[in-house]
């Protein structure tokens, strides 16, 4: 009880601040970068990343930068800048496929409502062949994902997609790489030019992002390796096996290159004068398309408001939108309050999604919350985690105090454990329901859920 009282006691500190509000952003703008700093620090130390970078921006330019760690894990290497080039993943469906589909779109050479039939002639027939292009931008096409055969063939895929159980098109919402891959391969089938030689001469060299491409040709030492593979080499396996030019992923590019493509869609479609996709085509590209009764939003190709959306944040309108990444990549944008926020990572720990889409979640937040001016609305990532470190601190002393109850118990805690051993092949010995270490134990997790709650009740408090 006691334990609780303290940390009850500590809470107050968390109370909202209030601050001046901000400036509307402009190119000379600049938010603090001091919490996107310490999250990554946090995130780094927690191992979930080895290092990584976020911009904040607008239409104008990028407004703010935070960096940390090395390009890879060798003496000497580099530190993390925006110019560092990441395997971005996931974001390939929405940085290169999707706006390859729109520049189609916009010149007529195909149609949202065109048949998988018509430019899958091997569909034709089956109860894939009335699958349209908007049902694949949607994830709405009833398609699951199937594996790439050894030899890269996109004929052997399309078998497999033929071949599958199939619930029919239209009916609800399923994230899937093959209505990726399938477009991806579209485009080539539309224009006679593969996926990567389309995006680079109509999208990245009329955009200056020329660092952006599929099957970078930069000495893979200075590109962020992904886990399991070098810099360089697609982490997706069937990218590998396509190539590395696949529409789903095989992208690689720096947080620099994508706030260029950022501004260009807060800039309807042109940037520094140069007009890259029509206003109407960006437009078409961001309106939203409900799913699953309207739980879910979807845009062609980008992410609206999904299980997926952790990079929305706390703070971007509902007219926002984005994507993530498997490799620990993100990217945002609001063209309601003219914003943006990317971060890309070098991930480590990929079964704690829940803690990285927090991270994803945190970063959008605590940047909006900023260029909004409200950020003091929001504990600082700072006095968190002095406050945290403060109620540990205090914690561990109440506990170890000569004479405490907590003490006591600890100490023939501590003196059981030592008489246990545990012999290979056995089972480690677990505390038994009436003993003491698993009282204290009992104990901390009670206290731990009631702490929780109150911090819970506090947040709320503080935001109404």
């Amino acid at each position: 009880m006691r334990v609780i009282l303290l940390l009850l006691l500590l809470f107050p500190l968390v109370a909202p601040v209030k601050v001046q509000a901000m400036v509307d952003p402009a190119p000379s703008a600049a938010i603090s970068t001091a919490n996107l700093d310490l999250l990554l620090e946090r995130a780094m130390s927690d191992n979930l990343i080895a290092g990584g970078v976020v911009v904040v921006g607008n239409h104008e330019g990028i407004i703010a930068t935070a960096a940390r760690g090395q390009i890879s894990g060798s003496a000497g290497a580099p530190a993390i800048t925006d110019r560092t080039l990441f395997d971005v993943a996931s974001l390939t469906k929405v940085i290169a496929t999707t706006p390859a589909v729109i520049k189609l779109l916009d010149e007529g050479r195909i149609s949202l409502t065109d048949t998988l039939s018509k430019w899958y002639p091997e569909l034709a027939g089956t109860d894939k062949g009335n699958i349209t292009i908007l049902h694949l931008m949607t994830h709405t096409s009833g398609l699951s994902d199937v594996m790439v055969g050894q030899g890269g063939s996109v004929e052997g895929l399309v078998r497999k997609v033929a071949a599958q159980r199939f619930r029919g098109a239209g009916t609800g919402f399923e994230y899937a790489d093959i209505n990726f891959i399938l477009l991806g391969e579209l485009v080539h089938r539309v224009t006679g030019e593969r996926l990567d030689k389309f995006c680079r001469e109509q999208i990245y060299e009329p955009l200056g992002t020329r660092d952006t491409s599929f099957l970078p040709s930069h000495d893979g030492n200075d590109i962020a390796p992904t886990s399991g593979t070098q810099g360089g080499v697609v982490q997706d396996e069937n990218a590998r096996r396509l190539g590395g030019v696949a529409g789903h992923a095989g992208l690689f590019s720096s947080a620099y290159d994508l706030a260029r493509y950022a501004r260009l869609i807060l800039g309807r479609g042109t940037l520094d004068g140069t007009r890259i996709l029509s206003e109407q085509a960006v437009t078409q590209m961001t309106t939203p398309y409900a799913c699953n009764n309207g739980r879910i939003k979807r845009a062609l190709g980008w992410d609206m408001a999904s299980p997926f959306s952790a990079p929305k944040g706390t703070y971007f309108s509902d007219a926002s939108f984005g994507h993530t990444g498997y490799s620990g990549s993100s990217i945002w944008i609001d063209p309601q309050q003219d914003m943006f926020v990317i971060m890309l990572t070098r991930r480590l720990d990929y079964r704690n999604v829940h803690n990285f889409n927090q991270l994803r979640r945190n970063m959008s937040t605590y940047a909006a919350a900023d260029l909004k001016g409200v950020a003091g609305e929001l504990a600082p990532v700072a006095e968190e985690q002095n406050i945290k470190a403060q109620v540990v601190a205090a914690t561990v002393a109440l506990v170890n105090a000569p004479g405490s109850r907590f003490a006591s118990l600890k100490l023939r805690h501590d003196r059981h454990a030592a008489k246990c051993s545990v012999k290979p092949g056995r089972r480690t010995l677990q505390a038994r329901a009436g003993h003491r270490g698993g009282k204290i134990a009992k104990v901390a997790r009670n206290d731990a859920g009631k702490v929780r709650a109150a911090a819970k009740k506090h947040r709320s408090l503080a935001r109404s």
